[in-house]
């Protein structure tokens, strides 16, 4: 199986263990898996998930973010050598010698959101009150999608039912041969978001499960509809 190895000042602190099917939480609070005491970390930094054949590593809007390879990330399939950096200490991720590594078409690797310095300013300091959003009616936080691959922005999710399917005229608009003109809605409730399956061959998954029914959105949930890929997340005040 895969491993972390924690590092401060290139001296190896301890070595943790990545099991297939399990997540871990990385930060300052004793709570978490990987604990880093370090002021510039945040209580709860980051997690890792096991998605499919992959792992991929989460920013949870951390104070001073996440670097993996020296870039600003904020989701990232971890490869094999993949150096993270949270505050003063690194974490490498490495597979064993004799381990079959998954190929990142795959595993789904080969995709990384990345924040350039401003985008990542704009969202730590984001203070768009709920009451610019029409349809909001001021309650909870407002909920977002953003895209694994980087490859398009953040969809705000200000309407009371986000539609999303192959159809032109939907909120979200996807590609592949089996999903639904209209595939899926995401409607916002007084107790939170929540996403419900429409149509079509292609049915949504939420952390590689697929749902029946309406099913309510926790923050960092992981969507798949087709050739969507994206996470669930809050805007932050």
């Amino acid at each position: 199986m895969p491993s972390l190895i924690l590092k401060f000042k290139e001296e190896v602190v301890r070595k943790y263990p990545l099991e297939k099917g399990s997540s871990i939480t990385l930060g300052r609070r004793e709570s978490n898996d990987v604990v880093i005491e370090n002021l510039a970390v945040s209580g709860n930094h980051a997690k890792i998930d096991s998605i499919g054949d992959g792992f991929l590593f989460t920013d949870l809007q951390s104070k001073n973010g996440s670097f993996v390879n020296e870039q600003l990330v904020k989701s990232h399939y971890l490869n094999h050598g993949d150096v993270i950096t949270i505050g003063k200490h690194s974490l490498e991720f490495r597979y064993a010698d004799n381990e079959k590594k998954p190929s990142p078409a795959n595993a789904g690797m080969d995709q990384t959101m990345i924040m350039d310095t401003e985008k990542h300013r704009k969202m730590l300091a984001s203070t768009m009150p709920a009451d610019l959003h029409p349809g909001l009616n001021n309650v909870g936080p407002i909920g977002m999608l953003s895209d694994l691959s980087g490859k398009t922005e953040d969809v705000i999710l200000t309407k009371k039912m986000t539609k999303i399917g192959k159809d032109p005229s939907s909120d979200i608009v996807i590609s592949g041969l089996l999903t639904g003109k209209n595939a899926a809605t995401i409607s916002r409730r007084p107790d939170g978001y929540y996403i419900s399956y429409v149509g079509g061959m292609a049915k949504p998954k939420i952390n590689d499960e697929t749902i029946k029914g309406a099913k309510k959105l926790n923050e960092y949930d992981l969507l798949e509809i087709g050739s969507l890929k994206m996470q669930f997340t809050f805007k932050k005040k």
